[in-house]
């Protein structure tokens, strides 16, 4: 199979100016994602999409191709990450090449490792899958969850069953945000990838960060230095 990675790197980013190349912990945010996808062994093409060329620069050094930068349409906020892997997709085609699937892997997610690609590939090869999206286990329980009234009381939590113990939940997860795989053409056809078809990798929550403040920076950072510590 020819498979592309697609790591979406734009440089717009409003919460955490320039996140995706900020130094953390000594690297740029970008790399990470871009090793694991190497490492990973899974891909044809490891690819960057962003509409700067000074971030194409760094992609490139870390071993990621950029033929290409990203449309100013699909540069703006709005844009949608499907939309930006059908331009990906066309100008590849545009340069006759084609691909059995894509991975679009968000370097916001640097804690993922290679394994956790290569063995989110193997499910989607044996179940035959639509698509494999990754999820981890939710931090906390739905039934503590409620909205708030304009003055601030609490009458919607009176809904919420606060008296079951945590043990006797169901465990609930929720999607990660650090892998997407899915076959092509049929994701062309539907984008839909939450199907019968489709399936879940289980990743564990401390590789499972997703960085969008400085506070998610900062315990990213925090983890890999004790993984560092630790070795």
């Amino acid at each position: 199979m020819k498979n592309i990675a697609i790591i979406p790197a734009r440089s717009g980013s409003k919460g955490l100016p320039n996140k995706n190349i900020k130094l953390l912990h000594g690297k740029p945010l970008l790399a990470y994602t871009i090793e694991a996808a190497l490492q990973s062994g899974c891909f044809t093409e490891v690819m960057v999409s962003t509409d700067s060329e000074k971030y194409a620069e760094i992609a490139r050094k870390y071993g990621a191709s950029v033929p290409f930068l990203r449309s100013e349409k699909m540069s703006s906020d709005t844009a949608g990450s499907w939309d930006m892997v059908e331009e990906v997709l066309d100008n590849y085609k545009a340069l006759n090449k084609d691909f059995d699937s894509f991975c679009l892997l968000q370097p916001t997610s640097p804690l993922r490792k290679s394994e956790d690609i290569s063995k989110a590939y193997d499910l989607f090869v044996s179940k035959k899958a639509f698509a494999v999206v990754s999820v981890c286990e939710a931090d906390h329980s739905p039934t503590l969850f409620g909205r708030l009234a304009e003055d601030g009381n609490l009458s919607d939590f009176s809904k919420c069953n606060v008296s079951k113990r945590r043990q006797d939940e169901v465990t609930n997860y929720r999607i990660n945000g650090a892998i997407y795989i899915a076959g092509l053409p049929e994701f062309r056809q539907d984008r839909s990838l939450y199907r019968q078809e489709s399936f879940a990798y289980i990743m564990p929550s401390e590789r499972s960060v997703d960085i969008d403040t400085e506070f998610d920076f900062r315990f990213a950072e925090f983890l890999l230095q004790k993984d560092e510590d630790n070795v």
